[in-house]
């Protein structure tokens, strides 16, 4: 069976699960898995309209998974589309030395060397491999996420390089734990929400802008990744913590940079203790010397 025989099945296996309510989709998965296996060309994406397909069963489905994996086809198609130019020239230019061969043995040689270029076109619109292989559903998930995060103010210069910058950081962070497991995720959510810190804009510029490359990121700890008040905070904590020697560190470092909450006053204890994983910054606990209030943060 063709290329094109297996995309016109699936083509119509899916067309009979976009219904409005999105049921009748058990299988949606499977389906749209296989067809990320297959070589798909334009010439069969014109023929089948699979494309259209894939984009309705992502609108009617219900299922998580179903929408990121329609989300992904379609985008390589759309990458695919856009450098096809070079194949038609190609096609037309080929066509044209075919019909000159009819008549000198030269047009024959031309002919020839047209459709190798025509073929080598062809190669090159193929998808990545890459791309293909992606069927992980959290992978493609926490991509999302990524992109989402540094998707934050409209902006269409930004929005055009966000999907692909997501793709770099997750596959950096992937190929450091070879798995996706909870290390993985923590990883991703670490570097959400600090993408996503409105407090803290210039990681996310930096990132865009190149400064910072996507294996550096992945590896970034907390405190590399806060922002320059943060960073002037901790050493203004540690500085303390070094000239306030005759404390100890179960009764905590005495600061005035911390406001009480209740009182509103000045006169606070503080300690720093890891509470959570190495991969997370250390949580802070402030007591109010005037009143008595205490409060925690990060």
């Amino acid at each position: 069976m063709s290329v094109e025989d297996e995309v016109l099945k699936i083509q119509k296996k899916l067309s009979k699960m976009t219904s409005p309510d999105g049921t009748g989709q058990e299988q949606a998965l499977d389906l749209l898995k296989a067809l990320q296996t297959l070589n798909v060309d334009l010439d069969i994406l014109t023929k089948t309209r699979i494309g259209m397909t894939v984009n309705e069963l992502r609108k009617s489905s219900k299922d998580d998974e179903v929408i990121s994996l329609s989300k992904t086809l379609i985008k390589n198609w759309k990458r695919f589309l856009a450098v096809t130019p070079q194949g038609k020239e190609s096609s037309s230019s080929s066509s044209k030395n075919s019909s000159k061969s009819s008549s000198n043995s030269s047009g024959k040689k031309e002919s020839k060397r047209d459709d190798k270029e025509k073929d080598r076109g062809r190669v090159q619109t193929s998808f990545p491999a890459s791309s293909n292989s992606m069927t992980d559903a959290i992978r493609l998930k926490c991509r999302e996420m990524l992109a989402n995060a540094l998707k934050t103010d409209n902006d269409p210069d930004v929005n055009s390089t966000a999907d692909e910058l997501a793709e770099e950081l997750e596959d950096a962070i992937f190929c450091e734990f070879k798995n996706t497991d909870m290390r993985y995720k923590n990883r991703i959510r670490s570097r959400v929400a600090n993408l996503k810190d409105p407090k803290n804009p210039t990681l996310r510029t930096n990132y865009l802008g190149g400064a910072i490359t996507a294996v550096k990121l992945a590896k970034m700890t907390p405190e590399e990744m806060a922002s320059d008040e943060m960073k002037k905070l901790r050493e203004r904590f540690v500085k303390e913590a070094i000239n306030d020697a005759q404390l100890a560190t179960v009764q905590g470092t005495k600061t005035d940079l911390l406001k009480c909450g209740k009182c509103k006053k000045r006169n606070c204890t503080y300690n720093q203790i890891q509470t959570r994983s190495a991969d997370e910054p250390m949580t802070t606990f402030v007591l109010c010397n005037e009143c008595g209030h205490r409060w925690k943060f990060c």
